[in-house]
């Protein structure tokens, strides 16, 4: 029987992805509980859905290339009573699914996310922006899109991921499905002492100025979640792009 489902939306990700489930696979080797691996190719033109079938992932198409519907169509064809939402260019340490799983499977968690540690060292400017979100995430219990866990009911609760916004999903997401947990008399966690490691690609494929702008535009006008067009950051990638650069 399967317990839990570990969703993963990937788009022109045939570099980052079998690393992501090399490791998933084995931290999912070390818990009791049976999973599965659902990799949703959001519309990719490069061989990231047969590396995730090679990797014995269940592969879902999804043609509008949008990160919440993305999350949400891998949803819908989840069998487990415990979603994990892992994004494809991210570690999960075996301590770390367990933990959450665990969490779930007392009544007084919903779910939550967890800190992050970067895949390299950062430079300064960036290690601070960093130190700030996951206090930022622990304090105001705001789960980082890279990992987040839920429980399937309160996922169709709540309605899942809003497909009015093409970034930013995570926290409307953490705000509603905490707000259904706390009626519910359950917490929302983030777990602080098993980070998920995530890749720090995109802040060297644009410029400080570039991420500093688009950071605080989204901070002071959220309104520009609602356009794809205003989210590159998000959703570009660079041509010639490779691992590590």
């Amino acid at each position: 029987m399967i317990a839990y489902s570990v969703i993963v939306p990937a788009y022109n990700e045939e570099c980052y992805l079998p690393d992501t489930l090399d490791a998933l696979k084995t931290a999912m080797a070390t818990v009791d509980s049976q999973g599965e691996i659902i990799v949703v190719d959001n519309n990719s033109t490069d061989r990231t859905a047969d590396i995730a079938r090679e990797k014995g992932a269940e592969v879902i198409f999804e043609k509008i290339n949008q990160i919440s519907r993305a999350r949400n169509t891998g949803a819908m064809h989840a069998r487990g009573n415990f979603f994990i939402f892992l994004d494809a260019d991210t570690l999960v340490p075996a301590e770390l699914l367990a933990q959450a799983l665990s969490n779930l499977e007392k009544n007084d968690c919903c779910g939550g996310g967890a800190t992050v540690l970067p895949d390299k060292p950062l430079k300064p400017f960036y290690q601070i922006g960093l130190n700030f979100w996951n206090r930022f995430s622990v304090k105001c219990r705001m789960a980082a899109g890279s990992f987040i866990y839920c429980r399937k009911e309160g996922f169709q609760a709540v309605g899942g991921f809003s497909e009015k916004v093409y970034v930013g999903e995570e926290i409307w997401f953490s705000i509603d499905y905490r707000r259904w947990g706390k009626s519910n008399g359950q917490e929302f966690i983030i777990i602080d002492n098993a980070p998920v490691i995530t890749s720090t690609r995109k802040l060297y494929w644009f410029s400080k100025f570039q991420t500093a702008v688009m950071m605080i535009s989204m901070m002071f006008f959220p309104f520009i979640s609602r356009y794809r067009a205003l989210c590159r950051f998000w959703y570009r990638r660079p041509p010639d792009v490779r691992r590590g650069s």
